[in-house]
């Protein structure tokens, strides 16, 4: 089950004295978060390559070995921590597979030049469409994806961040602000006017349903 985490100074002295068995407590009490935050990055063109879990695995390897780089990070929030090695995961797996020529993922689903897996609009564009969009019309998906992109594209890149974060990374707007080194008001404030934007969006969207 998930739970609260203690503040940062009580993680910190855990992580001192227990490293491993304080991580392992930890990274459990937030990995439904974290997998939200996979869930969300994860290029929807891996689905069936690359597993939830084996990302949550992989990352998890990955802070045990990293966790001197949190401890010196004086003022950053343990689990804005996480969801960095989080990202630096997926960005190693997108990198793997749309790095490669050989098999590459963007040719098999014939979708031209494609962007950079990590861009936010894509992620947006992709979990937009999916709750639009009978996943067996894959290829169809992949064409009103590319279209509703486009759209998002427009959008100011802060804002599509911050839309990306509270609203399908669940993160509060405190971690926000954290996450983006804004003031969280300023973060508050982007919100709102993003998420009426999307609003929109997502109301012209719904022509491809």
């Amino acid at each position: 089950m998930t739970e609260e985490l203690p503040q940062r100074d009580e993680i910190v002295e855990a992580l001192r004295a227990e490293r491993e068995e304080a991580l392992a407590k930890y990274f459990f009490a937030v990995q439904g978060r974290l997998k939200r935050i996979v869930n969300f990055r994860l290029d929807y063109r891996l689905g069936g390559r690359v597993s939830e879990s084996d990302v949550i695995q992989e990352t998890y390897v990955r802070a045990a070995k990293r966790i001197d780089s949190f401890l010196d990070k004086e003022d950053m929030p343990f689990f804005v921590w996480l969801r960095l090695e989080v990202n630096q995961k997926l960005h190693e797996i997108h990198r793997h597979h749309f790095g490669a020529e050989k098999r590459d993922v963007r040719k098999e689903m014939k979708l031209g030049k494609a962007n950079d897996s990590g861009k936010t609009s894509m992620q947006l564009a992709a979990h937009i469409v999916a709750k639009l969009t009978s996943p067996s019309r894959l290829i169809e998906r992949a064409e009103q994806i590319a279209i509703l992109e486009k759209t998002l594209g427009e959008m100011n890149e802060l804002d599509r961040e911050v839309i990306a974060l509270r609203n399908f990374e669940e993160l509060s707007n405190i971690e926000t602000a954290k996450t983006l080194g804004i003031e969280p008001a300023a973060a508050s404030k982007r919100y709102l006017r993003a998420l009426k934007r999307l609003r929109e969006i997502m109301e012209s969207a719904k022509k491809f349903s």
